[in-house]
């Protein structure tokens, strides 16, 4: 699926409207019903490509963006998730040199 197109799934006649929070492959198993003893089989039918992967995270994206951010009277709740998630990265990133730091005698 190249750039701007829909996916081959999309049926408009169908389906209505496109919605770009939406699968509209085949329909399965939520995986909060799953048995233990289906997730082998469960993450099996996954399609595992890089291509699979990307449109699930746009997918996820879109359905943040429709929850939190696009409605007309937004709280704080997207802002707030945007600096904690800010503030885990960075950590993240920081954390060999916060690691070194701590074992010093004078720090600074």
């Amino acid at each position: 699926m190249p750039w701007g197109e829909y996916p081959i799934e999309y049926n408009p006649k169908v389906h209505g409207p496109y919605d770009p929070a939406r699968y509209y492959g085949k329909k399965d198993t939520p995986f909060t019903q799953v048995k233990l003893r289906e997730l082998g089989s469960w993450l099996a039918r996954r399609n595992k490509s890089p291509k699979a992967m990307v449109q699930a995270t746009s997918r996820a994206w879109w359905r943040w963006q429709y929850k939190y951010f696009l409605p007309q009277k937004t709280g704080i709740a997207p802002f707030a998730q945007i600096i904690f998630g800010s503030m885990a990265f960075f950590y993240y990133i920081n954390y060999p040199k916060l690691k070194t730091h701590r074992t010093q005698k004078y720090h600074w």
